[in-house]
């Protein structure tokens, strides 16, 4: 891995990278910078040619460590089926996509590589809008997100990915707590701010709320 491709480097390395004036940038550093360090893009994500699974948020880094566990990844798959049979049956236009699967977030109208700040990997998410899918993924809101939480990444789905989805424009937004067995449903409202949640626990259907018919059933969902 190249130094211009290091997502994280020491304090040292960061003082000797930004008075280097090789890595000088041409953009004025309060649209490059965050909390002192390099803030990346897209361009820069794309330009890493490694396995390792990340995300972008604001111009931030931040890894996934490790594999989903099997629950997780069984609750996933169910999600994945329930929805994506409740589509084929009424043969929607809608498309869900599962991790890895890049979504990516424009702002102000930036859509050029080195102007996207976010690119986010949610566990499952449906588009309606196929002017927003193309090659790499997505670009712009899904109409729903599905987080199915794990150690690594619990705070970051309630704070950084809760903001992001809500300023985004995301229409429903879903915390999977698996071993609590239960469902936090967020709906964005007319105001583009988000609801305060409603939580849904061991049995019973959770309705979909922006797709009319559609119901998730928790003990389904969560059988193992």
């Amino acid at each position: 891995m190249n130094e211009r491709s290091k997502p994280y480097l020491t304090d040292e390395e960061n003082v000797e990278r930004q008075s280097s004036p090789k890595y000088v940038v041409k953009e004025p550093p309060s649209e490059y910078e965050v909390a002192g360090s390099i803030r990346y893009t897209y361009a820069d994500y794309y330009s890493w040619m490694d396995e390792k699974r990340r995300e972008i948020i604001n111009g931030v880094v931040y890894h996934f460590f490790g594999a989903p566990t099997r629950f997780h990844s069984k609750i996933s798959t169910n999600l994945l089926f329930f929805i994506k049979w409740f589509f084929k049956k009424r043969k929607g236009k809608c498309e869900i996509y599962h991790a890895p699967f890049d979504v990516r977030f424009p702002k102000d109208g930036e859509t050029a590589d080195d102007k996207i700040y976010t690119v986010v990997q949610p566990d499952i998410c449906v588009v309606c809008d196929p002017k927003k899918l193309d090659k790499r993924g997505c670009i712009g809101a899904p109409d729903l997100i599905v987080e199915v939480q794990s150690p690594s990444t619990a705070k970051r789905d309630l704070r950084e990915k809760f903001n992001l989805y809500e300023s985004a424009g995301v229409r429903e937004y879903w915390v999977v707590f698996p071993q609590d067995k239960a469902i936090t449903v967020f709906l964005l409202q007319e105001d583009g701010i988000y609801d305060e949640g409603t939580t849904y626990e061991y049995e019973g259907k959770v309705p979909v709320s922006i797709f009319q018919g559609l119901e998730i059933d928790l003990e389904e969902l969560f059988e193992d």
